[in-house]
C-alpha cells in the first residue's frame, strides 16, 4: 500500500477525547483515489504510485496526451495526480484502476504530515512579514515601519542574500509535520488531524506518513 494519499481541506472543528478535553481538528476528505500509473527504476528511474483524487464533480476535459494517459488505467480524468512512495509491507503489488481508501493508508493515533500551498496575503512589509517591531510612531519620527538597514555603504557595499525585506507573502508550499490522527470516518472518507493545515478550505493537500 501507498504511504499517502491526496486530500481536500474542508475546515476546522473540535471533537472531545475520551478524557473530555477538547481537541481541535482540521477536517481533511483524503481520497477516495485512484492508481493512475506505477513508476519503475527501469522505465523511469525511481519507484513510485501515481495517484489521482476522485471528485464527486464533473471530471475536468483532458488534452488527448493526457486522455490516453488515464485510457490506460480505464480511469475517467482526474484534476489532481500526486505521486507517493509504496510501502514494502505490501504482499500484492497495486495497480492501474486500483482504488485506495482512507481506511486502506491511515489508523487511529498515528502521525501524519500534511503538505499543502498556503493562503496568499500579496506584497507585505517586514512587520507583517516577518515580524519586525519598527520605530517610534510619535514626536516626528520618520521610521515607522520601514525596514531599516539592510547593509552598510563602505562594506560589503552591497546588500547579503536572505536578508529580511518586504515581499510577496505566503501562496508557497508548506509542510506541517507529525500530527496525530484524532479520529477516521471511513463511511465519508473523512480524516481528522490534531491542529491547522496549510491551505484555505476547499484547498488540495497530500497526506503522508511521517517518519
Amino acid at each position: 500500500m501507498v504511504n499517502g494519499m491526496i486530500g481536500k481541506k474542508l475546515g476546522m472543528t473540535q471533537v472531545f477525547d475520551s478524557n473530555g478535553n477538547v481537541v481541535p481538528v482540521t477536517v481533511i476528505q483524503a481520497g477516495p483515489c485512484v492508481v493512475i500509473q506505477r513508476k519503475n527504476v527501469e522505465k523511469d528511474g525511481y519507484e513510485a504510485v501515481q495517484l489521482g483524487l476522485v471528485e464527486v464533480r464533473k471530471p475536468p476535459k483532458a488534452n488527448k496526451p493526457m486522455e490516453g494517459h488515464f485510457n490506460k488505467a480505464g480511469v475517467p480524468p482526474t484534476r489532481i495526480l500526486r505521486e507517493f512512495k509504496e510501502r514494502d509491507t505490501q504482499d500484492q503489488p497495486l495497480k492501474r484502476g486500483d482504488n485506495i481508501l482512507v481506511r486502506d493508508v491511515f489508523e487511529v493515533d498515528e502521525y501524519v504530515d500534511v503538505a499543502g500551498k498556503s493562503i496568499g496575503r500579496g506584497f507585505q512589509g517586514v512587520m507583517r512579514r516577518h515580524g519586525a517591531h519598527g520605530g517610534r510612531a510619535t514626536h516626528g519620527s520618520m521610521f515607522h515601519r520601514a525596514p531599516g538597514s539592510i547593509g552598510a555603504s563602505a562594506s560589503p557595499s552591497r546588500v547579503y542574500p536572505g536578508m529580511k525585506m518586504p515581499g510577496q507573502m505566503g501562496s508557497k508550499r508548506v509542510k506541517i509535520r507529525d500530527l496525530r490522527v484524532v479520529k477516521i470516518d471511513s463511511d465519508n472518507n473523512l480524516l481528522l488531524v490534531k491542529g491547522g493545515v496549510p491551505g484555505s478550505k476547499g484547498s488540495y493537500v497530500t497526506v503522508t506518513k511521517s517518519i
